[in-house]
């Protein structure tokens, strides 16, 4: 598990190779424009930024296909974590298209070729 504010795809796709499906997972904050990534479980990313001093309504989870960079298949919006109805989001997806807009720049912003 890293703490990522720059990564080549290249290295995202070598992370893929531990995982099933050729997916990495992250936790995005997007307060921070930050990703924690490459751990089992969304949770254990989260816990990380959390201990970090992130605040958990900042924190989404994502799941990135390194094989699908520059398509809309590569951030796949599923976690457990984005459970939150407090946050008007009552699903393991991210329902607000605003939201998903912000993590998309965000991960752009840190994903690169």
């Amino acid at each position: 598990m890293e703490l990522a504010d720059s990564l080549s795809v290249a290295k995202l796709k070598a992370m893929s190779q531990s995982m099933y499906d050729g997916l990495v997972k992250a936790v995005v904050d997007v307060e921070k424009r930050i990703m924690m990534i490459d751990a089992p479980m969304h949770v254990d990313e989260e816990q990380a930024l959390l201990e970090m001093g992130s605040l958990q309504q900042n924190l989404w989870g994502i799941n990135l296909y390194p094989d699908d960079y520059g398509t809309d298949e590569f951030i796949e919006f599923d976690s457990m974590i984005n459970i939150r109805p407090s946050q008007n989001n009552r699903s393991r997806d991210v329902e607000d298209q605003a939201m998903r807009k912000h993590i998309e720049e965000i991960v752009s912003e840190i994903i690169h070729d």
